[in-house]
């Protein structure tokens, strides 16, 4: 059996870093691609919900709502409750877009969001000390430190 050679330097091996090491690339092209779709599979092929074509593209939130929420009543293969069902399905549109949602359609959608819950007999989500607040940096109090 042959001895290993010491690496310079000696000592311990180095713990593995997390993410992408010097000199390694990231997934690209068509693969890349393809597998950074998987939300507008589920929007399409989604066992819960039977969505209208567009839904999440038209400028109206009551009518997102609307749409939503028949959709939600109308399903047979939904797991939850029809509210969760409906709002489980615009989070996912919102939160899939991330940063590439314009800031214009992610307001029209946290509006329907709010006209979803109007429909079910909710009560609207405080905007005041929400997440969503709390990442556009309002309601941030001086600790004085």
């Amino acid at each position: 059996m042959a001895k290993r050679k010491a690496k310079a330097g000696g000592g311990a091996p180095r713990a593995k870093r997390g993410g992408r090491g010097r000199g390694q690339v990231g997934r690209r092209g068509a693969a890349a691609r393809a597998g950074s779709r998987w939300s507008a599979e589920v929007t399409r092929r989604s066992d819960a919900l039977d969505l209208e074509p567009g839904v999440f593209t038209w400028d109206d939130p009551k009518r997102i709502a609307a749409s939503l929420k028949r959709s939600a009543e109308a399903s047979e293969r939904r797991k939850a409750p029809p509210f969760q069902s409906a709002m489980s399905m615009l989070n996912l549109y919102v939160n899939r877009a991330g940063r590439n949602l314009p800031e214009e359609r992610r307001q029209v959608l946290e509006r329907a969001k709010d006209e979803l819950r109007k429909l079910f007999g909710r009560e609207p989500a405080g905007r005041s000390g929400g997440t969503a607040a709390r990442r556009r940096g309002a309601g941030r109090a001086s600790t004085g430190r």
